[in-house]
């Protein structure tokens, strides 16, 4: 059976995203990262000639022996130092070549073009002083799928992503390892067989390429699009855990969230009433108070509805940045030292992001705890077992799964600690105050994968609970959304009888999950 795709992914365009400094999308990156979309540099004349005069005026200084901090100086606290003439042409493989030193896993090839991706939109704004054919380099990674292999770690987030960005810089000039298609190689080996040239970097270049939040914010990217999705099913699971235990669908009556009117929990209300086929509530309710992680979840799941359009701003604002120091303006004859590679406002997405969507793995492993106990599940087999009454006692169902559920949302609830307080003086106390903006979103990446674990642990049971609820004699019809969803689910894993071994299972739900493989609600 085919998946739907889910509109928060988009689909493949046929035309390439031509860059001109013009504003640029989270899905827009998404898509040029996941391979969905091209990407091409405009050939219009002025976007070409504001790019090349920012570039023109870097030289003009350079003959007049203008003083341009880490064009014509020693990098941070070594900016007293000034570099011989001589010496000029060599400073930025310096750069690049004294930050090789990153460690920890690598990132992936998706977030590897992600980061490229990034770093071009921010360098197309025309004022880092960089040249057009810098520009067509980055474009010929993405199109030739030729990407840095880039450590996770080393970055305190200001000045910029500068340990993590060095591989891209050293890529670009032929230097450490790329994925080529997917396969880790030799860069050398890779631009020779395509017979290109190492590129050489002009006087800024690697200071512009590497002095920017583009690792950071490109993980942001992918952190933003996993949290939008997980809104969105967590409401599903919702709807389903609601109707397995028999609850109260009237809970989410439109008419009482009028009375609240933040408008991403009157979504999610609405989500509901339309999955479990509650239009209006009736003058006495079935049931008067279901239990907190049934009956609250519009307002847990509310909070990621309402912070996305703030996420978003904070995120595309820094996305569409010029974020390296100094900046050009060639029109005003000014060279502008500055500190627009702090990541402050990445990171304070990053450390709330993660910590809603915490919430939303705690408030589905209450509901998957309600679902397994015979005490609170409202007539289901005790752990939802399938099993046959003569094999009831051996058995056990999802008893082991809501406790791995329970470990990953611990886990989750764990890492909620906010990266961004933990800002460490480095290199001579020049770097006195960082914004640890690209530690909090690998944070939130890494708790972004626990609660995705604890959904699909969540969804699994949750049919499991539709449909031995069903069964029963006095059981309301399942809403026909609720039943299609299942039928879907129901494609990708069985039931459960007798027991068996559900990792396999749970891990391809994780794939699932993290590719937005389910049309969920209007984007």
């Amino acid at each position: 059976m085919t998946i739907p795709h889910d509109p928060v992914a988009g689909s493949t365009a046929s035309e390439p995203l031509t860059l001109d400094g013009s504003p640029v999308t989270l899905e827009d990156v998404l898509a040029v990262a996941e391979g969905r979309r091209r990407v091409a540099l405009s050939t219009a004349p002025d976007f070409r000639e504001r790019i090349a005069r920012g570039n023109a005026f870097l030289e003009r200084l350079l003959e007049e022996d203008g003083v341009v901090y880490g064009v014509t100086t020693g990098y941070g606290d070594s900016c007293t130092r000034e570099v011989p003439a001589s010496d000029l042409e060599q400073l930025p493989r310096q750069l690049y070549t004294f930050h090789g030193c990153g460690l920890g896993e690598v990132l992936s090839v998706e977030a590897a073009r992600a980061v490229v991706m990034v770093r071009l939109v921010s360098l197309c704004r025309g004022v880092s002083g960089v040249s057009v054919e810098l520009l067509e380099r980055l474009v010929w990674l993405l199109e030739h799928d030729v990407v840095p292999v880039i450590p996770e770690e080393g970055s305190v987030g200001a000045s910029g992503d500068l340990t993590p960005l060095s591989y891209l810089a050293a890529v670009l000039c032929g230097e450490r390892d790329v994925f080529d298609r997917g396969q880790r190689r030799a860069t050398a080996e890779v631009l020779a067989e395509h017979g290109l040239a190492p590129y050489r970097l002009k006087p800024k270049e690697g200071l512009a390429l590497m002095n920017g939040t583009a690792v950071m914010t490109a993980l942001g990217v992918f952190a933003f699009a996993r949290t939008t999705y997980l809104a969105r099913l967590a409401t599903r699971i919702t709807a389903l855990s609601v109707y397995a235990l028999d609850g109260n669908p009237y809970h989410f009556d439109a008419d009482l969230f009028a009375a609240k009117p933040h408008p991403g929990q009157n979504r999610v209300a609405e989500r509901l009433r339309d999955d479990l086929h509650a239009p209006s509530t009736p003058r006495n309710s079935p049931r008067l108070q279901d239990r907190y992680s049934t009956r609250c979840a519009p307002h847990v799941i509310g909070v990621v509805e309402d912070a996305l359009p703030w996420w978003r701003q904070f995120l595309e604002t820094e996305l569409n940045s010029a974020n390296d120091n100094p900046l050009i303006d060639a029109e005003g004859g000014k060279v502008m030292h500055g500190g627009h590679f702090y990541g402050g406002h990445v990171a304070f997405v990053m450390d709330s992001l993660k910590q809603a969507n915490a919430n939303l793995a705690d408030l589905l492993d209450r509901q998957l705890a309600l679902l397994v106990d015979a005490r609170f599940n409202h007539g289901l087999p005790s752990n939802l077992s399938g099993a046959t009454p003569e094999r009831a006692s051996l058995n056990h169902g999802y008893k082991a799964v809501q406790i791995g559920a329970s470990a990953w949302t611990a886990e989750a609830l764990k890492l909620t600690m906010p990266a961004s307080v933990f800002s460490r003086s480095t290199e001579c106390h020049n770097q006195d105050k960082v914004s640890m903006g690209t530690i909090a979103a690998r944070d939130a990446l890494r708790v972004l994968t626990l609660v995705e674990q604890v959904a699909a642990a969540s969804l699994h049971a949750a049919c499991q609970g539709v449909e031995l609820r069903s069964r029963l004699a006095d059981a309301a019809p399942l809403p026909q959304g609720l039943a299609s969803f299942l039928d879907v689910c129901r494609s990708t894993f069985p039931a459960l009888g007798e027991d068996r071994a559900l990792e396999p299972e749970l891990r391809t739900l994780c794939g699932l999950i993290r590719q937005r493989r389910w049309s969920l609600y209007d984007a």
